[in-house]
């Protein structure tokens, strides 16, 4: 196994754990991050949305695989099962992540979903209503980054 398809697992591996410090020991300090909720994170903000993520998951779990990784470019598949809290909600969000390298840590992480898929779940009749306009799309992506700035804020 090439050692950043190791550095995948153990990130993976981190994130089973809810362990978002570990997590962040795989990411070079200029990390830049994003997926359809967060469409653009970079450095301590990252760290900081795993932390906050993994602190509030209820009923989590995570199960990963397809990892593939040689020295500049890696892939991965995993699934995130949750209780979405503001609705209580069961989701279960099936994630294709791509990543860059360098120096022996991540220091690109893209993870893509279908947005619309998981406002269906999380969000109910309103979710499968409204959940592909851009507009439900975009309050959904100001409420996420209002949450991590007030988490950040406060830890």
């Amino acid at each position: 196994m090439h050692a950043n398809a190791q550095l995948i697992q153990t990130f993976y591996q981190a994130f089973q754990r809810r362990d978002a410090a570990a997590m962040a020991e795989c990411y070079a300090d200029e990390i830049e991050f994003s997926d359809p909720v967060f469409p653009r994170l970079c450095g301590e903000q990252v760290g900081a949305m795993w932390k906050m993520l993994t602190s509030r998951a209820e009923d989590f779990s995570l199960s990963f695989g397809g990892i593939e990784a040689d020295a500049t470019k890696g892939r991965a598949s995993w699934v995130a099962t949750y209780r979405f809290s503001q609705t209580g909600r069961m989701v279960v969000n099936r994630i294709e992540a791509t990543f860059e390298f360098r120096d022996g840590k991540i220091s690109r992480h893209q993870d893509h979903f279908d947005l619309w898929k998981w406002c269906r779940q999380a969000l109910g009749l309103t979710g499968w209503l409204f959940g592909a306009f851009p507009m439900v799309q975009n309050k959904i992506r100001g409420q996420a980054a209002a949450s991590l700035r007030k988490f950040t804020a406060t830890t």
